[in-house]
Order: structure tokens, then C-alpha cells, then sequence
């Protein structure tokens, strides 16, 4: 028998109405990250999926630098994608160049989204011109520890008791020329010393001082008890108990994960690569300063391209990802801490494999400073961190650095108000 064929005309004539087809919206994420994160965003992408059948949603990942670079092309060539991942500090910069999308319409007509999650993190999206991009999880600074070599030294692990003295003590300890051929192969201390985020940055504050002037106008590094602060770091790295920069490119950066340095100081991010470590190790809080415990706390953002060709769908992932149900399968992850306060205290958050505590990280969100946000800060934070580079290089002196750097980072500060 042969096939019978309706027009549309016949459909009509017998009474019968023929359903277009739903038109499927198209979006675009993109983000930075590791290959392994792919997949919980695809499960999150087929969760919102379900709830929302007319919208499809591509995730794409790179990796820090490839992806900095490919997003300001895009941009530039009015390609963007429609949604994107967003670093704190620089989202005033990409909000000042008419990039993003204002969200305050759609979060005025659905405050509800905004329940439960941290007024830190969130604050900084939240701009006198409007909020253009939300949190989508965050991160505070601890410590981490090589429980191996502590028991080797016969040092005491750390706990909230140490202060950053009991640091300095440990640290020499831990310092030492194992294989003894006159050379240092273990390290007390592994960690980054020209971003203000993992060590410099929580000293300064723990010792009553800012790295700059709440109204981002004046770099204040140089000045008061920074001074202090920065005597101490200084006295820590030159004394041997931090791995230097040499040393730390021979062990890929990571002179903890190498198994060469007894502590290091870092964020949530690392955890999943420390989980197949073959050493015991856990962590504890930021060692209290003169004046304070202190540690900081960034967000990664999520945000619209404001020349998105659907906004209103891109708003509703960006709901979805800082849903109970999105930050759930981003806890999963174990790269962050959930923005949502729901889930950082459900067992999503606290019950993830390791044997680590999870409340070290969430309760350093009571005394962490929020890492500066503004514009210019990119320019001015490579200021400040190139400066200090060569203190750590033996090119110049701490007090000249210091010098120098007021100057010339107030410069930038200027040229962005």
C-alpha cells in the first residue's frame, strides 16, 4: 500500500490542526576549568533541560589563560558567548565596558533567587549601576599540611591555636637538606607569592592593615602595620622556609603536591587534585596574626553577555546554576564551596569523600576579607605583583620595592576612577 501524503490544505479540510514544531533556544556557557568538570555541568545542563525543554544549553571549557583569551575576542568580534564564567576582582572592568547584561530587572521581579546565598560574595556583584552577573561559588584561603612530614619532625600538627609566630617555627622545622648534600629538598612552605590571594594578602590583613583603601583609590601596602607584615614574609622567605620561585617551577608550581613542602596555603580549588596523594595530609585555619585571624574569600561569577540574543533564557540558567538543585551538583565537584547557604550545611557540601573537614573552609567566611574587586584591578594588582617578584628574585630590596610600587599602582588607581 503507498504512502499517503497530507498537505497542509487536506489537514485543514478534514478539521484537523497541524502543530508547529517548538522552536529550540541555543545558548552558549563558556567557562574556564579542568576536563573532569565537564560532566557535573552536563548533568546540571540536562537537569535545567528538563525543567525548561525549549531552551539547550553547550557547555564549553578551557583552561585560566585560554580562556581569558578567546573570551576577549569573542567579545571584541561581537561573538561572545551568551553566558560566561566571571573572576571577582575584574568583573567591574568587564561591567564598565558594556559587556554584560543587567540583571536587576529579572532579580527584581524574582527577589526570591537571592535567598540564602552569602551577602560577601554576592556584594560584589551588586554595583551602584546595577548587578550584572551573581556568584557561583566561592573560596577562602587555609592551610593545608603534609601530616607525614610533621610526624617525621616530630612537630605538632596545626590548629586554630597557631598563630603566624607558631608558622614561622614549623616552617624552620620543616626546612631541611634531607639526602644531606648541602642543598635544601624540603621546604616548609609552598605557595604564591605575587598574587595577594593564597599568603601576602591574609598577613597583611592579619596584622590590621589593607593592601588598598576601601574606595580603591590608594594603594596602602607600604604604609603602617603593612610594613610589619611584610617584614614577616620577608623574614619567612629569605630565612629558606619558603619554597622560592625557582624551586617552586621545578616542582610544576606546587611544591605540596610534588611532596617536597610541608604546608601550603590555597583554596578548595585544589582539593580533587589532593585527594590521590600518597601522603596523609589535612588542613586548618590561616594562623592568627598580631591583630587577627585572617584569610580571604573570591567568587567565581556568572554572567549574560549583553548582546546575547536571548537574555531572558540566559537569566534563567544563571537562576538554575544558584538554585538548591545547581549548587547540590556543584558541590559535587568538590572544586568550591557552594554560594547557597542550603547547601553548604547539607550533606552535598559537608560529606564529600576525603577525611578533611569541610567547615574549615565555610567557617573562614566569618573573619575572611573579600578579596578587592574594581576597575583597573588587573593592571593594578600586576603592578603590585611584578614589583614584588623581584624582592623574591634577589633584584631588589623589600624597602625599594615598596617604594616604588605606591607610585606606581596609585597611578593606575588614577587613571580608573
Amino acid at each position: 500500500m503507498k504512502p499517503i501524503f497530507l498537505t497542509m490544505a487536506a489537514l485543514a479540510g478534514l478539521g484537523i490542526s497541524a502543530m508547529p514544531a517548538t522552536a529550540q533556544t541555543e545558548l552558549t556557557y563558556m567557562m574556564w576549568g579542568d576536563p573532569p568538570e565537564i560532566a557535573v555541568w552536563n548533568q546540571i545542563v540536562d537537569e535545567f533541560e528538563a525543567l525548561h525543554p525549549n531552551i539547550s544549553v553547550k557547555v564549553e571549557i578551557a583552561d585560566w589563560d585560554s580562556y581569558w583569551d578567546k573570551l576577549r575576542i569573542q567579545t571584541v568580534g561581537g561573538t561572545a558567548p551568551d553566558i560566561f564564567a566571571m573572576d571577582a576582582p575584574i568583573y567591574p572592568d568587564w561591567q564598565s565596558r558594556g559587556a554584560l547584561l543587567d540583571l536587576s530587572p529579572y532579580l527584581a521581579a524574582s527577589p526570591e533567587v537571592l535567598e540564602g546565598v552569602y551577602p560577601g560574595p554576592l556584594s560584589t556583584y551588586q554595583l551602584d549601576s546595577g548587578t550584572f552577573g551573581l556568584p557561583r561559588d566561592m573560596q577562602t584561603i587555609v592551610m593545608f599540611y603534609n601530616k607525614d612530614m610533621f610526624d617525621a619532625a616530630g612537630v605538632s600538627y596545626p590548629d586554630d591555636s597557631w598563630t603566624l609566630e607558631d608558622l614561622s617555627a614549623a616552617a624552620a622545622a620543616l626546612t631541611l637538606d634531607t639526602n644531606g648534600d648541602g642543598r635544601t629538598d624540603q621546604w616548609g612552605i609552598s605557595t604564591e607569592l605575587w598574587d595577594m590571594e593564597p599568603f601576602w594578602g591574609p598577613v597583611v590583613y592579619s596584622y590590621g592593615a589593607s593592601p588598598i583603601s576601601d574606595d580603591y583609590t590608594s594603594t596602602l601596602v607600604g604604609e603602617g602595620a603593612a610594613l610589619d607584615a611584610w617584614d614577616y614574609i620577608n623574614t619567612l622567605y629569605t630565612s629558606g622556609g619558603i619554597m622560592s620561585d625557582e624551586d617552586l617551577e621545578s616542582y610544576g608550581y606546587d611544591g605540596f603536591l610534588a611532596g617536597v613542602a610541608a604546608m601550603t596555603f590555597s583554596g578548595h580549588w585544589v582539593v580533587p587534585g589532593y585527594a590521590d596523594l600518597t601522603f596523609g595530609w589535612d588542613i586548618a585555619p590561616f594562623p592568627k596574626g598580631p591583630a587577627s585571624r585572617a584569610t580571604l574569600v573570591n567568587s567565581a561569577g556568572i554572567v549574560a553577555s549583553a548582546t546575547t540574543a536571548h537574555p531572558d533564557e540566559a537569566v534563567e540558567f544563571i537562576k538554575f546554576v544558584i538554585s538548591e538543585a545547581g549548587q547540590t551538583r556543584l558541590a559535587e565537584l568538590g572544586f568550591a564551596i557552594p554560594v547557597l547557604d542550603s547547601v553548604v550545611n547539607s550533606p552535598a557540601y559537608l560529606d564529600q569523600p576525603g577525611a578533611i573537614d569541610q567547615t574549615i573552609f565555610t567557617d573562614a567566611v566569618a573573619y575572611a576579607h573579600t578579596k578587592p574587586s574594581f576597575r583597573g584591578y588587573e593592571e593594578w594588582s600586576a603592578t603590585v605583583g611584578d614589583l614584588l617578584s623581584e624582592v623574591w628574585l634577589d633584584e631588589m630590596s623589600m624597602q625599594d620595592a615598596l617604594a616604588e610600587i605606591t607610585p606606581s599602582a596609585d597611578e593606575v588607581l588614577a587613571d580608573n576612577q
